[in-house]
């Protein structure tokens, strides 16, 4: 169950004061959700530039980093996204995860695997964290709590702790730190804690919203020789 959370978590593995808005202040936060649920309204697609820091300080400290490109779609209730891994610690190392139609698959491009996790369906909502996500879907998974505005890589955003109301994902992860921007919906920044001492650090970068994605964005090449493995 750790391993296909931390999966399904590490591509999205599933959020200020704002132009034109008051300022907020620490515990508005049915003022921050009200927002999130307008500017959801309007979100169809999203990519970014991102980096993935899975980081361990328990019982070896050590850090692994996936640099990538991520995408999400959403139309109506049906989501999808995808993490194109073109390095780990800074060598090539290219891999696609894929979660479309609530089942979630990892293509190992050099070993030319495809990994499919069929019974990921459940944690959609988990995997469209913050990105395209309205208040009002937040608040049915999460207990949020509004830690003020803050200002990431250059971005206003609005900093939320978030604790899973369900037992299992609380269980794997503890406890999550997300930073919003509000007038797009999506996340410049997101902290995993994934207890035993590991957590992951997601950071998005050169975010476009409701902008052509690629074609091949949710897929990936196979060929004869593709192994195939479903767990």
């Amino acid at each position: 169950m750790l391993l296909r959370t931390k999966l399904i978590f590490g591509i999205a593995m599933v959020l200020t004061a704002l132009p034109g808005w008051p300022e907020q202040s620490p515990g508005n936060l049915p003022a921050v959700l009200d927002k999130l649920n307008q500017s959801a309204k309007s979100f169809r697609s999203a990519s970014a530039d991102s980096e993935f820091d899975h980081i361990q300080t328990d019982p070896v400290p050590d850090t692994e980093v996936m640099k990538g490109t991520v995408y999400y779609e959403r139309k109506g209730s049906d989501f999808k996204t995808a993490a194109h891994i073109a390095t780990i610690d800074n060598k090539p190392a290219p891999k696609v995860y894929t979660f479309v139609g609530g089942v979630l698959k990892l293509d190992e491009v050099n070993a030319n695997q495809v990994t499919t996790i069929a019974q990921a369906s459940k944690f959609t909502d988990y995997v469209m964290l913050g990105f395209g996500a309205s208040g009002d879907e937040l608040a049915a998974k999460w207990n949020i709590t509004d830690l003020g505005p803050e200002t990431v890589n250059g971005v206003q955003t609005e900093k939320l702790e978030l604790v899973a109301k369900d037992p299992t994902v609380k269980k794997n992860i503890p406890e999550v730190t997300i930073w919003m921007d509000l007038s797009r919906a999506v996340s410049v920044k997101q902290i995993f804690d994934l207890g035993h001492g590991t957590s992951r650090v997601n950071t998005y970068t050169n975010i476009k919203v409701n902008q052509a994605l690629p074609k091949d964005a949710f897929t990936f090449k196979t060929d004869h020789s593709t192994q195939y493995i479903t767990r």
